[in-house]
């Protein structure tokens, strides 16, 4: 490229103009400003002001130039709430909360949101790391496909409206954990807003009402990199997190109680894990949250609002809620002539107590201005169609059609719902164990995957995935129980046994091995053995056999227990418990 004259006290900035996509701009410092204010940024600060219109023709969307904190703040003015009035709370009777979050969940995509590194938890520190990860000067930015896509699902799964034309912003600061001093967002033109989730004590039983938090924008930026302070004072920074692709999910602030965040938290990461748009882990650090809180008087204006940072559990983040409204609460009710400061505020999680991280004085001006190395995201109707049709079914209609469909409860299908963070979908194994037709019973077969196979995994420290027990597998099984081929704890043995196994396949022949482990039911045309089981027990515990005799029939369990333990779960422990009955009971009559 040509080198062009450059003015004395300029910057030239290479930017991707509308129609010159490698045109350059050349921004004088002594060029006139364009408004008396930016005249003095720059002379006192000697940078170029960050106005966007220095950067955007009048064919650029409008901005939506304001954050949730705005939005929430906007309303002390005077606003007051119309929300419907949630079920008052021990020690704030006369008080309404209220709530706005905002979410950084990491995008699921293979590799980082401008880079060709691999986005993985288990890697070394630095290891996933290239030049631009690290700040490098003049290293450029790649746009992932993979995280538009994912983002946009989001955004449609959440009801949002997609803006045809997102661009994106520099976010300046100088921290550590930001290698190029400026994070990469979408400031000015997020990619979707005005969206809403809808919560319901009908689909979640911890909640009082129904509540519509409305979704005032999503936005695409880079993650920061790994901070980790250890005991002798030094900071550690792991840049394999730096640049990870990350969705800002900005509510409005319609919660009224530390209960519906949590509710409208698990809710989120039930729909990000059903359409693989993000893991949602919080523990991991791959979804992280920011709580606006205020509390004011019912019928009266909003009060002063406080920022809660990096909450890192739905439970940590209710009981942040709660200690920083009674903090509120108690300053309003003890110095009610003085104004409460608006804060940013931390959590200590072992006192459950908040404390101060900056004051409103101390906020930082982060110079937003348009990214020149980064052209807008069009969205096309086309485009926009082929995810919608790619969704699965959601959260919320799954919830709906199970219980109804095969009778299980709702806590269990949210069980199997928070199995699609890993390998599958918790949801479409459940049905393939049922089968198409539905050949076995749903109850039983939610029962068997919650309880027993998900259980005993959690025992030997396992995450569940698709081909652990392949679903055709477990069906067979769950088949020979249902036919009394099998008792349930022959079942069990069968399955202790299965986990043992490093491989399993779909085409396991279950009868087979069943049969050759010697775990196929003893029933009617086992009625010798089970005579002779019977007999075998009856002079092992002789004691307890007395007792029987006596006409304590309680004991008989003890009997019937042995019986299953001799037989390895084989017997049918409803006529072992009446052969043992006829048997003693009859001796004592005769």
């Amino acid at each position: 490229m040509q080198s062009l004259p450059r003015p004395a006290g300029s910057i030239i900035r290479l930017t991707r103009a509308l129609r010159h996509p490698r045109s350059i701009r050349i921004l004088a410092r002594n060029a006139r400003p364009a408004s008396p204010s930016s005249a003095r940024l720059a002379s006192s600060s000697n940078i170029i002001p960050s106005s966007r219109h220095l950067y955007r023709d009048s064919s650029s969307t409008p901005a939506r130039n304001y954050s949730s904190a705005a939005a929430h703040q906007s309303r002390t003015l005077g606003e007051t709430s119309t929300a419907p009035p949630p079920v008052s709370e021990p020690g704030l009777e006369g008080w309404e909360t209220v709530i706005g979050l905002e979410i950084h969940a990491q995008i699921r995509t293979d590799h980082k949101l401008f880079s060709a590194s691999r986005t993985s938890f288990e890697e070394e520190p630095n290891t996933n790391v290239v030049p631009f990860d690290a700040g490098f000067p003049g290293t450029l930015p790649v746009l992932n496909r993979q995280a538009v896509d994912l983002t946009v699902s989001t955004a449609l799964a959440l009801n949002c409206t997609i803006n045809p034309r997102s661009t994106f912003d520099r976010k300046h600061y100088f921290y550590h954990d930001i290698p190029a001093s400026y994070q990469i967002t979408q400031h000015y033109n997020p990619i979707a807003t005005e969206g809403k989730i809808e919560l319901s004590p009908d689909l979640d039983p911890t909640l009082d009402r129904d509540v519509t938090v409305r979704i005032q924008q999503i936005q695409i930026e880079q993650d920061t990199a790994k901070t980790t302070k250890l005991a002798d004072g030094s900071t550690h920074i792991d840049l394999n997190r730096a640049g990870m692709g990350l969705m800002e999910i900005v509510t409005e602030a319609d919660m009224r109680s530390p209960k519906e965040a949590g509710a409208f938290i698990r809710k989120l990461q039930a729909l990000l894990r059903r359409i693989k748009a993000s893991d949602g882990d919080m523990e991991k650090g791959s979804m992280r949250v920011d709580a606006n809180v205020s509390i004011h008087r019912t019928g009266t204006p909003f009060g002063t609002r406080c920022e809660i940072k990096n909450l890192n559990s739905v439970r940590f983040m209710m009981a942040a809620l709660d200690n920083e409204r009674r903090r509120h609460l108690k300053h309003y009710l003890d110095k009610p002539d003085v104004p409460l400061r608006q804060e940013t505020r931390g959590f200590d999680e072992a006192k459950g107590e908040t404390f101060t991280l900056r004051t409103k004085e101390e906020a930082e001006d982060y110079r937003y201005m348009p990214d020149g190395n980064l052209g807008p995201i069009v969205i096309l109707p086309g485009y926009l169609e082929s995810i919608r049709r790619s969704l699965p079914e959601l959260p919320d209609d799954v919830r709906r059609r199970l219980p109804e469909q095969y009778g299980v409860s709702l806590a269990d299908t949210e069980v199997l719902l928070s199995m699609d963070d890993v390998e599958g979908s918790g949801v479409a194994y459940f049905e393939e164990v049922v089968g198409n037709d539905q050949s076995r019973d749903g109850k039983q077969a939610v029962n068997w995957i919650v309880n027993e196979l998900l259980g005993r995994l959690a025992r030997k420290n396992e995450i569940w995935t698709w081909d652990r027990v392949p679903p055709q597998t477990l069906s067979s099984l769950l088949a020979l129980v249902e036919t009394g081929e099998m008792t349930g704890t022959a079942a069990k043995n069968l399955l202790k046994h299965l986990l043992e196994q490093a491989t399993i396949t779909a085409d396991t022949d279950i009868k087979l091995l069943a049969t050759q482990m010697g775990l196929v039911a003893a029933g009617d045309s086992g009625a010798d053995t089970l005579a002779e089981l019977c007999r075998a027990v009856i002079e092992k515990l002789p004691a307890e056999a007395e007792s029987v005799r006596k006409g304590k029939e309680k004991v008989v369990m003890r009997l019937v227990g042995q019986v299953m333990k001799d037989s390895k779960g084989t017997a049918d422990a409803k006529k072992a418990r009446e052969v043992l009955l006829s048997m003693l009971v009859g001796e004592a009559s005769s």
